[in-house]
């Protein structure tokens, strides 16, 4: 088992940090930078991403394939009433010239292992596919 922990703090009329052990997060919850800084349902979607792009990582070792970067991106539907993210899409595009990368494989582990993946699942529709792409 696991656990985790974070602090974060808003002052009233302006944007609010999350503290995450050395870093801070800034995030708008005001009208002012709600053009400039990411809002909670884009953060949601970061730690979605981040759980991904992290078991590419980790898969990449387990599985024995190479990388030279992957990149993701995810999509949502939001629901108004009430307020919720109903389905995610994504599309992971990997750049590899390793012939070894089983990207079916690949795919069915991210799923299987993602922690925040497994998490958002329970709650709404997830669907996406990996793209390799061999010409870098």
């Amino acid at each position: 088992m696991s656990n985790y922990s974070i602090k974060a703090v808003s002052n009233a009329s302006n944007d609010a940090v999350i503290q995450l052990k050395e870093f801070n997060i800034g995030f708008g919850i005001t009208e002012k930078t709600s053009e400039t800084l990411p809002n909670p349902a884009e953060l949601f979607l970061g730690s979605f991403a981040a759980c991904i792009l992290k078991n590419v990582e980790r898969f990449s070792g387990l599985m024995q394939f190479g990388y030279i970067k992957a990149e993701l991106l995810v999509n949502a539907v939001r629901l108004e009433n009430p307020p919720r993210i109903d389905q995610l899409t994504y599309e992971l595009t990997i750049y590899t010239q390793d012939e070894k990368l089983n990207s079916t494989l690949l795919k069915k582990n991210i799923e299987k292992f993602g922690t925040i993946y497994n998490t958002v699942k329970q709650t709404c529709l997830i669907s996406g596919n990996i793209v390799v792409c061999k010409h870098v």
